[in-house]
């Protein structure tokens, strides 16, 4: 089974077919990932150890113990809508409140740096100004991780980790460009703020890139 698949489709499949009848929601799909990333660590630390992809696969599982108890739990609350209710608004107003936050902090890096930007006058110095930056890259990180973990009628929440990473990649992206502006006033030579752009911008762009090109579906 494993050499006509891939490992991560193997493990899919049976984690699908466990739950097979089980009604779906927002707490299955949590669930079903943290599973998929035990089951896929679990079996490369047995191949790691010199088994085969199939052998390991298999202990892997059998490892994992009896999982029919997770499974009449969660058959139990995909019959339980208003559990489901509560979980989905509880996780929407955090993530709500976390868009509102980072549109917020945003928002009062730009004013605050364009207010200082138009009293240049008064001896503000560049410095200052792009200091504000720093608003801007807390607010798109925490922007980034509450929209991505946040239940929409089409899609599941992304995972918490996943989001976190996402999240990672985007405040590197954004600190990148901060840092860049901020040595260019203050350094002479141009090659210092293009190297401390490359800095950030290169494992930003790295993990952004990874995280997208490893996504998981979650549509409903």
């Amino acid at each position: 089974m494993i050499k006509n698949k891939s490992l991560d489709e193997n493990i899919r499949a049976y984690i699908d077919k466990l739950f097979a009848g089980v009604g779906e929601s927002q707490q299955l799909f949590d669930l079903k990932e943290e599973l998929f990333s035990n089951l896929k660590e679990k079996t490369s630390d047995y191949v790691v150890r010199g088994m085969d992809e199939e052998q390991a696969f298999k202990e892997a599982v059998i490892s994992m113990g009896d999982l029919s108890g997770l499974v009449d739990d969660m058959r139990k609350l995909g019959q339980d809508k208003t559990r489901q209710f509560i979980y989905s608004s509880m996780t929407a107003r955090i993530s709500t409140a976390g868009i509102i936050a980072g549109v917020l902090l945003t928002l009062f890096g730009i004013f605050t740096a364009t207010i200082l930007y138009l009293m240049k006058d008064s001896g503000i110095t560049a410095t200052a100004v792009i200091g504000n930056g720093l608003f801007v890259v807390a607010g798109g990180a925490l922007l980034t991780y509450s929209i991505l973990t946040r239940e929409t009628n089409k899609k599941y929440a992304m995972n918490k980790i996943r989001a976190g990473l996402y999240s990672l990649s985007i405040g590197l992206f954004l600190f990148g460009l901060f840092t860049s502006a901020v040595t260019y006033f203050e350094v002479a030579e141009l090659f210092v703020p293009v190297a401390s752009l490359m800095i950030f911008i290169l494992p930003a762009v790295g993990l952004f890139l990874y995280l997208s090109l490893t996504a998981r579906d979650r549509r409903k």
